[in-house]
């Protein structure tokens, strides 16, 4: 079985913790916004299940694009690391840290 997306991406906030990671993701017709920091994803557009076993990110989700952010994050002055990575060079990122 294979890892889903979304825990991939939490799995490496863990490993990086220095990191945030603002996903746009295409989920259903809607675009969304995720913010992935410690392990946990949370929407920045709508509403997030408490259960975390519920993912933010489901598995039809189109990845848009993935910023990578200095944390502490500041939406108002967000400090860019990475901006505007494909799911092609985030999984070589991904790979790299073990996940």
């Amino acid at each position: 079985m294979t890892t889903s997306i979304g825990r991939r991406l939490e799995q490496y906030t863990i490993k990086r913790s220095q990191e945030v990671l603002i996903v746009t993701a295409l989920i259903g017709a809607e675009e969304d916004q995720i913010a992935i920091f410690k392990g946990f994803s949370s929407s920045l557009m709508r509403p997030t299940a408490f259960d975390p076993d519920v993912p933010v990110i489901p598995e039809e989700a189109k990845i848009i694009k993935i910023d990578r952010v200095a944390s502490p994050y500041n939406p108002d002055a967000p400090r860019y690391l990475q901006e505007g990575l494909t799911w092609e060079v985030m999984e070589q990122l991904l790979s790299e840290a073990g996940v």
